[in-house]
């Protein structure tokens, strides 16, 4: 069995992350590899650069109290310039998530991004997906990205 561990609390096997706040996704390829001093859960950054994803779970009940639209909306605190693509609920493996594509600048680098996210809770916790890249070559990995969002199954919490 390959195991990885990025550090405390991140543990990945057979390119699965299981994430103690019980949950887990798989790696979308070997093109993306885990960057290290992130605040999120698990976040990947593709090796031909300019694209990142991530997961992400709150597990407190100020999160699981609020909508998904409100917690959508703090999600994307910080992106600039904002033009929405696509504003939906979708079903995302039986749950309901809150689904937006949208156009924006970051703080740094000010640059044009496209941004993917879905916004998705139980009684227990919130969970986040993020895809980030710019937009000409945002359609070049969100298959990944879909592929990653997808494999999304809870796990006992640890």
């Amino acid at each position: 069995m390959i195991a990885l561990a990025a550090c405390a609390g991140r543990r990945i096997e057979n390119g699965i992350y299981h994430s103690p706040k019980g949950y887990r996704v798989a790696l979308p390829s070997p093109a993306w590899v885990v960057a290290e001093a992130s605040r999120a859960d698990l976040e990947l950054r593709h090796h031909g650069g300019g694209a990142a994803m991530l997961a992400n779970a709150e597990c407190d009940e100020r999160s699981t109290a609020r909508s998904g639209d409100l917690l959508l909306r703090q999600l994307l605190i910080g992106i600039r310039d904002r033009a929405t693509i696509t504003r939906e609920e979708v079903s995302l493996n039986g749950r309901r998530a809150v689904h937006r594509v949208l156009d924006g600048r970051l703080a740094s680098p000010d640059e044009p991004t496209r941004i993917e996210a879905y916004v998705m809770k139980d009684e227990r916790c919130v969970y986040d997906f993020v895809y980030v890249a710019p937009p000409p070559s945002f359609e070049s990995w969100r298959p990944d990205f879909l592929r990653f969002v997808e494999s999304f199954e809870k796990e006992r919490a640890d």
